[in-house]
């Protein structure tokens, strides 16, 4: 057993390596042809970009979420390349009206930051402020008001910090050793991808509990990553700053019963307007990609009214995508590739078409 361990051990780092290492090489092939002109850019309209956390880099040997977190220094250098190259900020909700009446050479660019991050605004709102780019934060609001927690996160804690752990994930009761990088890893890797269950509620719950045996409160780890209603109420006052609706328990909603499906959407809409003061005009879909929010997701919004409604499904904004303003894609500021000339790349539109980039999304 303890051979057969090992070597899940070193599969699933092996797995999780050349996923990135693919992507990495990707965007460096595509950077170099764009650069001597064997590629050319598209005549996109615009794009929405997506991030989570912006922060100082970590050195910790151990960070499973890495993907979602970027210096303020590549938000900066990202800004100011975009900039240079003649993309003009805009209002995420501005963005369909644009598409539409966008002249042959104007091209757009809106960002976005999901779940409500307290280093938004330590860390991302100077970079905004100083080149004057509106930004539209989308908030979860079980995050918000401290009744729902942040598995993946719980999750990387937990590891870090002990050497054994008991999770149960549903129906699945399982003891990992996790006292080297590799094992903590290789337990981070089995237990999210177990995460594609018909009961998330018990999921998370499961991974709640395991966190409070290990002596992690769950909820405490919100608290210090998440900013409260107080701090988000006074965030949206600044000029730049929107706020959009990002579900209540931020929850697969493709896998939710109709009503839950429904009341996600609609109770995370009615407390960013007590937040505000106003009806958000945005909705994220929580995950975003093709599994997680499709025909009936996108109708739900659209009915509560939303003007916009982005996914985590890579691409670039044509002009046609002004006619399914619920369906908009996004393209990910990536931890792992953080380099201008990879943002460069992902500007050509071409890795879009690569099965590795496609899941390697929030």
């Amino acid at each position: 057993m303890p051979t057969r361990l090992k070597l899940e051990h070193i599969q699933s780092m092996t797995r999780r390596t050349a996923k990135w290492l693919a992507i990495r090489g990707g965007l460096e092939a595509v950077a170099l042809a764009a650069g001597v002109g064997l590629v050319r850019c598209p005549k996109s309209k615009g794009v929405i970009f997506t991030l989570h956390q912006v922060r100082p880099a970590s050195n910790s040997r151990f960070a499973p979420n890495t993907h979602l977190a970027v210096t303020p220094e590549f938000l900066d250098n990202t800004i100011k390349m975009l900039l240079s190259q003649g993309w003009t900020p805009a209002r995420l909700d501005d963005i369909p009206r644009l598409l539409e009446e966008a002249g042959p050479d104007e091209r757009f660019m809106a960002f976005t930051l999901d779940d409500g991050y307290r280093d938004n605004l330590e860390y991302a709102h100077p970079v905004f402020r100083k080149h004057e780019i509106p930004y539209t934060v989308f908030v979860a609001s079980g995050f918000a008001d401290r009744s729902r927690s942040m598995w993946w996160i719980t999750l990387e804690e937990m590891l870090a910090s002990r050497d054994k752990i008991t999770v149960k994930m549903c129906e699945e009761e399982r003891t990992f050793q996790t006292r080297t990088t590799l094992e903590k890893y290789a337990a981070y890797d089995y237990i999210s991808d177990r995460f594609d269950v018909k009961d998330e509620d018990m999921f998370v719950a499961g991974i709640d509990d395991a966190a409070r045996r290990a002596g992690i409160e769950p909820l405490d780890i919100v608290d210090r990553e998440i900013l409260d209603e107080g701090g988000l109420r006074n965030f949206s006052s600044e000029p730049l700053v929107m706020l959009g609706a990002h579900s209540v328990t931020h929850i697969n909603l493709a896998r939710a019963n109709n009503t839950r499906m429904k009341s996600e959407i609609s109770i995370s809409t009615e407390h960013v307007e007590s937040l505000t003061g106003a009806k958000p005009s945005s909705f994220a879909y929580p995950y975003g990609n093709q599994d997680a929010a499709c025909k009936r997701e996108f109708e739900a919004a659209a009915d509560v009214g939303y003007a916009v409604a982005v996914t985590t499904r890579p691409g670039l904004l044509e002009r046609e995508d002004a006619e399914k303003p619920m369906a908009l894609p996004r393209v990910s500021l990536n931890g792992y590739h953080q380099k201008t000339r990879y943002v460069k790349a992902l500007l050509t539109g071409i890795p879009f078409n690569w099965a590795s980039y496609r899941t390697a999304g929030q």
